[in-house]
């Protein structure tokens, strides 16, 4: 029985995405528990924030599913989810702090967000396409049918580099726009750093096993050429 094991390389970006989501998960659940000393609901606080800061023509919509918290660029709208939108907790506000800061983002035309908003539509289509049309050049011995599959694939892995500093700078300008309120403890601007930080994890975790993935896609197509 043959086998393959360019799967091993799978495995590096499986575990470090579980341990980052157990990261996520446990310092969510954690200042979860702690209730800032404002008691202001995130959506009421982050609208207070933005405002500050000159945006006032956000929408904050609540949304379904657990840490499913985003910013829709295309209709300007901070959703949050339902762990997030009405709580006071530390992780909410830290959450919805940094959903703010996507917006701060596209309010001052940050370029990476743009190019990555770009590329939305492509990625989108391509994550599910690249598999399958390596696989199609593989079983018709066509390399140029896997070679684009490769291609393909290869873009998905430019935008998770690209969601990097993307990520990285809308937690650094959710920690500013906390710190430089004054609403909050130093403790309580702690607790958001851990959750914040541990969220960052997740994107590198991504990046890391698309990477992997795109560098198994690779070793495939050479072996097929060497064969």
């Amino acid at each position: 029985m043959y086998f393959d094991w360019t799967i091993l390389l799978i495995l590096p970006g499986l575990l470090l995405g579980l341990w980052a989501q157990m990261r996520v998960q446990t310092a969510f659940e954690k200042y979860g528990k702690v209730h800032t000393q404002r008691g202001i609901p995130a959506q009421d606080m982050i609208r207070a924030l933005l405002s500050r800061q000159g945006v006032v023509d956000i929408a904050v919509a609540p949304t379904q599913g657990t840490l499913s918290d985003h910013y829709d660029p295309t209709t300007n709208t901070l959703r949050l989810s339902q762990g997030v939108y009405g709580s006071d907790s530390v992780s909410a506000i830290g959450v919805a702090a940094h959903e703010a800061g996507h917006a701060l983002q596209k309010d001052q035309g940050y370029g990476p967000l743009m190019l990555r908003s770009v590329m939305v539509p492509v990625v989108n289509i391509g994550s599910h396409l690249a598999w399958p049309i390596f696989i199609a050049g593989m079983i018709f011995s066509f390399r140029p049918l896997m070679y684009a599959g490769i291609a393909v694939f290869a873009a998905v892995a430019l935008f998770s580099l690209i969601t990097l500093p993307v990520e990285f700078d809308a937690s650094r300008r959710a920690n500013q726009m906390l710190s430089d309120s004054g609403y909050f403890t130093q403790e309580e601007l702690d607790g958001v750093r851990t959750v914040l930080n541990a969220a960052a994890l997740t994107y590198i975790a991504s990046f890391v096993s698309t990477l992997l993935q795109l560098l198994r896609l690779v070793l495939i197509a050479r072996r097929r050429d060497r064969s």
